[in-house]
């Protein structure tokens, strides 16, 4: 995978610079590249218990991105993925431990355990008062000898960061951080892993496939379930989670973001797990956040934490640090009344058999021609026209024993309204406007074939454009004037003439085609154009024309 970089040795210490740099001054780091890399807080003056935590590079915004008041004190940053030096904590220890002491809070792996263990013994013999805590909150390899330490521990930096922050002592702090670590719960599960830079990709999760329980370094997982939609994802997880969450007890979830998921994904999977069978026990949330990542993991984490008052006032308390989302209470979702004059006024349904088997017909005709005309538009836009129209012709056969169809001044308001609710992008909105403002038309008396111009030009007022402009308005214009000059068998002929037309034309002046080069719209028809050529021609071939026309 390409990424961002200048080079892999440089990575990571030319990331700290980056972060320092745009810190504000906020932060600070000891000398010592490449070997140790220890970032500090600028303001710090060592009159209060010290936190310091770290670990491997790659799961930023952790650990350096958790630096300031109410938080860390210091971070270590080895290179990605593998454990800092003896030498950098210590480093570290020592630039930020003053009388009142400093806490390691370390997760749980072999050399972040051994290398943080033997700074803290050698900061000892320099006489400073340090203690460490071990982090564990992984549940998904239950017999594992050594769970692992992965996101829980942001509840373990906040908690421990506030009560320090509040002038308690070493004891109290380090007591408060146990107590956390024994009661918090995590699990994660990803569609594929990590890459590490300058390594191959480890592509172990086949397409189609989602791995549960594997760690913030890519390790295996418990096992690899068949992906079949986010809440079936979420439900797995809160499965392991639910019967280490006592019951009538509300916990705080905190959802993670390892890296790789979109915004979008993660809104989603909050709102699956404000429904999850674990949601009656939830309480609060933190996040969703990008907070302890694995590189570009397509993956996320939940982590749940009976806290009681004391830590939920910990971490609820301010803090500056950026990278903490903050905790708000999981709530119900609140849905308010449409202001007035914005709730669509519902006309009453009434039947008329030639203008239902008429606009049944044009429904017919559109959805028949969906895969056509997608892939017309896969090749100058975005391959989505032929399903647009569709799912709105779909819509509106659908609806049409609630549209008033004896009433035709009445049905074209209808229609638009119905287009402008089911009907997705731009297209929506201006065939929404066409038959809104026909009906407006026939609302004063105009006759339909007038009113459809009217709406016509109501659409090219608003969308801007013009024929020529290669989009359906080349094919529809014509067509529209022609009903008059000799009804439905000359118009489908001038808006095939149309439709064909655009694809001559090797300029778009509107929708998605502006983007595409002359080389790509050469010979190919503008999409919307061939939709209303196509309409007219079927319409043509098929039954008499109906008094609408």
């Amino acid at each position: 995978m390409t990424l961002f970089m200048n080079s892999k040795e440089d990575l990571v210490n030319q990331a700290v610079d980056g972060m320092i740099a745009c810190s504000g001054g906020r932060l600070a780091r000891l000398d010592g590249y490449p070997h140790i890399r220890a970032v500090v807080r600028a303001d710090w003056d060592r009159s209060k218990v010290a936190l310091v935590s770290g670990g491997g590079s790659g799961h930023e915004p952790s650990h350096a991105g958790f630096l300031g008041p109410g938080m860390l004190t210091a971070a270590i940053c080895g290179d990605v993925f593998a454990s800092p030096s003896v030498d950098a904590v210590l480093a570290g220890i020592l630039a930020v431990t003053g009388p009142a002491g400093c806490l390691l809070i370390v997760k749980n792996y072999t050399g972040d355990r051994l290398n943080f263990g033997l700074a803290a013994e050698r900061a000892r013999a320099f006489g400073l008062n340090v203690s460490m805590v071990v982090v564990d909150d992984d549940v998904a390899l239950p017999d594992l000898p050594q769970a692992r330490g992965v996101a829980g521990t942001l509840f373990v930096h906040k908690i421990a960061g506030a009560v320090a922050e509040g002038g308690a002592d070493l004891a109290a702090v380090t007591a408060a951080a146990e107590k956390a670590i024994g009661r918090i719960r995590s699990i994660g599960m990803s569609l594929d892993t990590c890459s590490v830079p300058g390594a191959p990709k480890d592509d172990r999760i086949p397409e189609g496939k989602a791995e549960l329980g594997l760690g913030i370094h890519g390790e295996a997982g418990v096992e690899q379930v068949d992906y079949v939609d986010a809440r079936t994802a979420v439900a797995m997880m809160a499965e392991k989670l639910s019967s280490l969450m006592p019951a009538g007890t509300k916990h705080v979830a905190l959802l993670n973001n390892l890296g790789g998921a979109s915004v979008l994904e993660m809104q989603v999977l909050a709102h699956e797990l404000a429904r999850s069978s674990i949601a009656d026990r939830l309480g609060w949330v933190v996040g969703p956040a990008s907070m302890m990542t694995s590189l570009e993991m397509h993956g996320f984490s939940i982590s749940v934490f009976p806290a009681e008052e004391e830590e939920l006032a910990a971490l609820q308390a301010a803090t500056p640090v950026a990278a903490w989302p903050g905790v708000n209470a999981l709530t119900p979702v609140e849905v308010r009344e449409l202001p007035d004059g914005l709730r669509p006024i519902q006309p009453l349904p009434s039947d008329h058999p030639a203008t239902r088997d008429f606009l049944t017909r044009c429904c017919e005709i559109l959805i028949a021609a969906e895969a056509d005309l997608n892939a017309l538009d896969a090749r100058t836009g975005d391959g989505d026209t032929g399903t647009t129209l569709a799912t709105a012709a779909r819509a509106l056969i659908q609806a049409m024993d609630r549209l008033p169809l004896a009433d035709h001044t009445q049905l074209c308001r209808a229609i638009g309204q119905e287009l402008s609710q089911t009907m997705g992008g731009s297209s929506g909105v201006l065939l929404a406007i066409f038959f809104a403002a026909a009906g407006d038309a026939a609302s004063s008396g105009v006759p339909m074939r007038e009113a459809l111009r009217t709406g016509l030009d109501r659409m090219q007022e608003v969308g801007g454009a013009e024929l020529g402009d290669r989009t359906m308005v080349d094919a529809l214009h014509p067509a529209l004037t022609a009903l008059d000059e000799g009804g439905i068998d000359r118009a489908a002929k001038v808006a095939r003439e149309g439709a064909d037309a655009t694809g001559q034309m090797l300029r778009a002046k509107a929708g998605r085609a502006t983007y595409i080069n002359p080389e790509q719209l050469s010979g190919q028809n503008d999409p919307g154009a061939e939709a209303v050529a196509r309409l007219f021609e079927q319409l043509s071939a098929g039954a008499d024309q109906p008094a609408t026309t």
